[in-house]
């Protein structure tokens, strides 16, 4: 204990932090490969948005991102209000388990 207080003091960042940054650093990764094309990640940022996670919560940019990956696999509504990296291919077992 004695020794995590001496980093802290010397500059040393908390693990909270720490998290909290590659957090942020996922979001901004996934957000770059978003706009040049990947549904997967378009996807993604969409959850991200919703969710609040790495980036403000913004519903509106969630519905922005959801809508451009739609337009080559509409599936991917079913995962608007999933946590990040929750997939329409998951969503479509969920509903396939349900009917058998």
């Amino acid at each position: 204990m004695e020794n995590q207080r001496g980093r802290e003091s010397s500059g040393g960042m908390r693990l909270s932090e720490v998290v909290a940054e590659c957090v942020k650093r996922w979001f901004r990764d996934t957000l770059k490969e978003a706009k040049a094309g990947d549904i997967n990640m378009q996807v993604l940022v969409a959850q991200m948005y919703y969710t609040g996670y790495g980036v403000p919560r913004d519903a509106q940019m969630g519905r922005i991102w959801l809508t451009r990956a739609s337009r080559s696999r509409s599936s991917v509504w079913k995962v608007c209000d999933k946590h990040p990296g929750y997939n329409a291919s998951d969503s479509d077992s969920d509903e396939l388990k349900g009917e058998n």
